[in-house]
């Protein structure tokens, strides 16, 4: 047990004592204080980071609310813009077969009041065929030439007789 490094040496004591307050003093100074210094920036780095990312946080979650509000206001929208065609539509579809039924009632009853017309005239112009042949039947038979007041005569009662045939 010779062995210099285990043995109690008063100078060597001393003198590893004063190597190591040596080694503190150059260490606090030169390194300590940086590294310190360093460590307070990467805490105030991550302080600020963490608060950067919460703010984020609630951003995104600002901005998804307010997503989904227009979402559902488009949505609605879009809904009441369906309903609002459907109703338009509807109601263009009742205009024209209601402006159709009034157009068809009006050639209708326009058809109806020239097929009167256009009976009447025909009526008329068979009467006065009648008439006609009957005044050429009744002349040949006659064998003379009427006045024109026993002309109208004749016609009148033509006209009587018929009147009665048809009805």
């Amino acid at each position: 047990m010779n062995n210099p490094l285990v043995q109690l040496d008063p100078g060597l004591f001393i003198w590893t004592i004063l190597t190591f307050l040596l080694l503190l003093f150059v260490l606090g100074k030169f390194a300590w204080k940086p590294l310190l210094k360093m460590l307070k920036e990467r805490e105030e780095l991550i302080r600020s980071s963490l608060k950067d990312a919460e703010k984020a946080k609630e951003e995104l979650s600002r901005l998804n609310a307010e997503g989904e509000k227009i979402i559902k206001k488009a949505r609605v929208e879009a809904q009441s813009i369906l309903s609002d065609g459907k109703a338009a539509s509807a109601k263009l579809k009742d205009e024209i077969l209601n402006d159709a039924k009034e157009k068809a009632k009006a050639i209708a009853t326009e058809a109806e009041k020239q097929i009167g017309v256009e009976k009447d005239k025909a009526i008329a112009e068979i009467k006065e065929e009648v008439v006609n042949i009957s005044l050429a039947v009744a002349e040949k038979l006659i064998k003379k030439n009427l006045s024109p007041e026993d002309n109208q005569a004749l016609i009148d009662q033509s006209l009587t007789q018929l009147k009665d045939y048809e009805a």
